[in-house]
């Protein structure tokens, strides 16, 4: 349980960093639109708006977040509930890791900012590497990544 309070305490500096230093007020992130050609006219709007994806990266970071708080809770709750309920709980921890890693990923390929596309992509490979793993984090190298993110940001 201590790991998973580090973990926490990571990931909402990480949201908070990436919103100048004070955590963004508490949002889901938005539903993808359902029509896949709404998508690609959103992804061209932020085609090479670096602000406009720093505010993205911001808000996904603090959905993230948020989602990881509700699924440590489901993890503890989970656990006396049975073998099917903790596997359950940790299929959608993992999917939820990887749905931020894969949103990462986009907002890079997004940007045509040299150093915004490499803090975002290296940020989606650890989240990645995390395979819903909190146990995994490591807390010195997600902080060199929240300060390269802040730093192609322009908020170091």
């Amino acid at each position: 349980m201590r790991r998973n309070l580090v973990a926490l305490t990571l990931l909402g500096a990480l949201a908070g960093c990436t919103s100048g230093g004070v955590a963004a007020p508490p949002a889901r992130p938005a539903p993808a639109p359902a029509d896949p050609s709404a998508a690609a006219s959103a992804d061209r709007a932020l085609t090479g708006d670096t602000q406009a994806i720093c505010d993205q990266a911001a808000r996904t970071g603090a959905g993230f977040g948020e989602m990881f708080i509700d699924d440590l809770q489901l993890r503890v709750d989970s656990a006396a509930q049975g073998d099917q309920a903790k596997a359950q709980a940790q299929q959608k921890i993992t999917r939820d890791v990887q749905n931020y890693s894969v949103a990462l990923a986009d907002m890079a390929a997004l940007t045509t900012d040299a150093a915004l596309k490499q803090a975002l992509s290296r940020m989606s490979k650890e989240v990645t590497a995390l395979k819903g793993d909190v146990t995994k984090i490591d807390s010195s190298k997600l902080a060199d990544l929240a300060a390269m993110l802040d730093r192609a940001c322009g908020k170091s």
